[in-house]
């Protein structure tokens, strides 16, 4: 007995110090574990990279900017069916655990007794805690190194933050494939939904996804991520967070996948959402755009960019087809499976409803062509076939542009296609504009380019903007970044210098020949008119400005002076600097439309600056407001109790006044004959007050119309890339206008007919159109009412500016002076 007690005490020491040394064991390896885990205190200040959202003025989605496509959506806003079906793939007794779920543990361990030397990578029992300091704090390494201090980490994790707090961190960090980060993202990737918005199958499949996303695609690896799917709804039902109907309706749900696209969301505004992202790019660097969480609200209005973009497109095919038919860009061997070669070659995707296609063969009356197939999301070439057919009266337009047959009209569809011409096509419409059932029209890609830039002219805000035919062709954005010479839409600027120095609408210059004396061995320069050779003789400034007379408009500058005209040119953005060279007052010089526009915003509102801008406001990720465009002050707009009678808010304006406001009316009054009667009539076909200016460039290399409503302005160009001459005729009115036209129709459709505005102290006078001069009793047919500043009137006689004796004194000339005597010369009349 004593012996048996001996050996029970020596069973107790030795199992005493085994245990002791057990725990010292340990807690020496929680020491040497411990000595080097990262600060989990981090976490509480942790800022993933969130993406960057651009939104347009109604709130329309336009772009979506990041590294890493997340969206951080605080724990308070995720539906319970989303954490639920998350605990249930991950860890269902989450919220009972300290951080370590030992029974899991358990369970790892003896699967990797099972599977020791077979070269099988170990099942993880992680929780989503541990899976928070791996993901946060330590790195993938698989080794039991990691796994304790993961379990060490977790533990101080859990007495550190909430769980809610916890879990926020693990849903909005994980990646689960197709490039998203985290729940929001994911559900908008994979079903172009808000996590508010998933069905029980939706949501089970994302919660599915952290184990392997790419293992459970839900294309290449269908089966598989349907099976896992289905799994974690029978965990949802297993513990008790869904009902039977739920789960078996969620199991029978096919997994239907809509892919959201990560480029510009609204159509026809990719150039926009473009030159945004560089704006913000420059302002906040790289960082800030990708990982920053900025929310962007941009000017753009979605309506009015569709309207720009249809008629900006529109002009330049209709302008390029009247060129004839350039022929196929490239050959396709159609041999074998066409489809599969066809998806192979790179179509544009954003000149819809175009359509790439082959043709399989060709006859007289008819081609028949095959599209280009779609592919699947994993890649795969759709085997679904497409074909259409070309009739006649879809190649109709596609006269020769070279070669014998250039230009007649072609007779037979083999003369314009053969089997293999790769082509876009689009529905053939009917005259009524009815869609011709099964048959399609041959298009062709433009050649010629351009751009179109709508603002409003009392903030500078950019409603619409068009860089050119695609941006899927071209990124460089036209409006922008081309640098054309903007030819005589230039010179209301140079009237404007002039009117506020003593010069009226009425003020008459003699339009004849010149000859300026360039200096320095440059040689003599003699400008002449658009119209080579023609005249005109004595001109109001409003009539010289309708026409747009080139000599008259360079006479004027030679009056004022160009340092002067650079001066305005500077002072609306127009130029940076100017050059003293008279040329550069018929719109030599080069700039942007963008520039244009707002220059010629100035005259719509009034002579205030305005500052051209794409973004309304910038806020951070935590909804501070960091960028206002509008610097105005509201006095009043601040009533946190309510409205208690108070004086109405007023918006204070103290931006520049860059023209006098009479002088800026005077200028807009004159741009309005431009379109009542000089070389923008087109536009009269808007039917409301519309004032603007063309502008064509020598050789005919640049057609422009820049105009404006009262609320509105539009500026247009045409070109080609690589400037070259677009024909003869190819004027600002006869190619940029109709443009212009086109969309201010559709822009001003449900707006009234509102005049522009006329400034208090104008003075509205009878004046005869072709002298100036105050209008008399019988002078009716030809007067209009023309606006003077205080102090100015008509003239009482007919002098005229650029008429002088041999000794450069000014001749007053009777208003019924033969004007043939008016030339060019050194001495006499000149």
């Amino acid at each position: 007995m004593r012996l048996l007690l001996r050996f029970m005490g020596f069973l107790f020491a030795a199992g005493t110090i085994v245990f002791l040394v057990g725990v010292a064991a340990v807690a020496g390896m929680i020491w040497h574990y411990s000595k080097d885990l990262p600060d989990y205190s981090q976490l509480q200040d942790y800022e993933p990279p969130v993406m960057t959202r651009v939104h347009a003025a109604d709130g329309a989605l336009l772009g979506e900017y990041s590294k890493e496509r997340r969206l951080y959506l605080p724990i308070q806003a995720v539906p319970k069916l989303v954490i639920n079906a998350f605990l249930a793939a991950e860890d269902k007794n989450f919220y009972e655990h300290g951080g370590i779920d030992y029974s899991g543990m358990a369970r790892a361990a003896l699967l990797y007794a099972q599977n020791f030397g077979s070269n099988r990578r170990p099942q993880g029992a992680s929780t989503i805690t541990q899976q928070v300091a791996k993901n946060f704090l330590l790195t993938n390494e698989v080794s039991f190194t990691r796994k304790i201090k993961e379990a060490l980490l977790a533990m101080r994790i859990e007495r550190a933050y909430s769980k809610d707090k916890i879990l926020e961190l693990y849903l909005n960090e994980i990646y689960l494939g197709l490039g998203a980060y985290g729940i929001a993202a994911a559900s908008l990737v994979y079903f172009d939904k808000s996590v508010n918005e998933l069905t029980v199958a939706e949501a089970a499949y994302l919660a599915a996804l952290p184990k392997a996303p790419a293992a459970l695609h839900p294309i290449r690896n269908r089966d598989r991520a349907v099976e896992r799917r289905n799994y974690v709804v029978d965990r949802l039902l297993e513990n008790g967070w869904i009902k039977q109907a739920d789960a078996d309706k969620a199991r029978k749900e096919p997994l239907a996948v809509t892919n959201r696209a990560n480029a510009a969301h609204t159509f026809a505004g990719e150039y926009f959402a473009e030159e945004v992202r560089r704006d913000v790019l420059e302002r906040y660097g790289e960082k800030k755009l990708y990982e920053g969480g900025l929310s962007v609200r941009t000017t753009l209005d979605p309506k009015l960019q569709v309207a720009a973009r249809k008629t900006m497109v529109a002009g330049l095919i209709n302008y390029d087809e009247a060129q004839g038919w350039r022929g196929a860009a490239n050959k396709l061997d159609i041999g074998g499976d066409w489809g599969v070669k066809l998806a192979d070659v790179k179509s544009l995707s954003d000149i819809s409803p175009w359509r790439l296609a082959v043709v399989l063969e060709s006859g007289e009356k008819s081609a028949r062509i095959g599209f280009q197939p779609g592919r699947e999301l994993g890649g795969a070439v759709s085997k679904e076939r497409q074909t259409g057919i070309v009739t006649i009266d879809g190649v109709k337009w596609a006269k020769a542009a070279a070669g014998p047959t250039r230009g007649k009209t072609p007779t037979m569809v083999s003369q314009v296609l053969s089997a293999g011409d790769i082509i876009y096509a689009d529905p053939l419409l009917a005259k009524d504009g009815s869609l011709v059932e099964g048959q399609f029209r041959l298009r062709q890609l433009p050649e010629v380019s351009g751009a179109m830039v709508a603002m409003d002219p009392w903030t500078g805000r950019v409603v619409a903007m068009v860089g050119g035919f695609s941006f899927d062709q071209s990124q460089f954005n036209r409006a922008t970044q081309a640098y054309r010479q903007p030819g005589s839409s230039f010179k209301p600027l140079v009237y404007s210098a002039a009117m506020d120095n003593g010069y009226t609408p009425s003020t008459v210059v003699v339009d004849a020949p010149i000859e300026i004396d360039q200096g320095q061995g440059a040689g003599v320069w003699r400008p002449e008119n658009y119209s080579t050779g023609k005249y005109y003789g004595p001109q109001t400034l409003r009539m010289a400005l309708q026409k747009s007379l080139n000599t008259v408009t360079v006479r004027l500058a030679q009056d004022v002076g160009m340092p002067l005209i650079g001066e305005y040119a500077k002072r609306f953005g127009v130029y940076d600097e100017l050059p003293n060279y008279l040329s550069y007052a018929l719109g030599a010089g080069e700039t942007t439309v963008m520039r244009m526009v707002t220059a010629y915003s100035m005259f719509a509102n009034g002579g205030r600056r305005v500052k051209s801008t794409l973004i309304d406001r910038i806020q951070d990720r935590y909804g501070h407001t960091i960028f206002k465009h509008d610097a105005r002050e509201c006095r009043g707009c601040d009533a946190p109790q309510g409205w208690k009678n108070q004086p109405e808010p007023q918006l204070v304006d103290r931006r520049e006044q860059v023209l006098d406001a009479m002088t800026a009316y005077q200028i807009t009054s004159m741009m309005e004959g431009v379109v009542q009667a000089g070389t923008a009539t087109v536009m009269r076909d808007v039917g409301k007050p519309i004032a603007g200016k063309t502008g064509t460039t020598n050789d005919e290399k640049d057609a422009w119309f820049i105009g404006f409503s009262p609320d509105l302005v539009i500026g247009v160009y045409l070109g080609y890339d690589k400037p070259r001459n677009l024909g003869k005729g190819a004027t600002g009115g006869h190619l940029a206008a109709p443009i212009a036209r086109d969309f201010m129709k559709l822009a001003l459709a449900d707006k009234p007919a509102v005049p522009f505005r006329v400034p208090a102290g104008i003075k509205l006078i009878r004046v005869d159109s072709k002298t100036g001069m105050r209008a008399g009793p019988g002078d009716s047919g030809r007067t209009i009412l023309e606006a003077f500043k205080p102090g100015t009137a008509p003239p009482d006689n007919y002098s005229v500016i650029g008429v002088a004796d041999a000794e450069g004194r000014s001749l007053t000339v009777p208003a019924d002076a033969d004007r043939t005597i008016l030339r060019s010369g050194t001495g006499g009349l000149y």
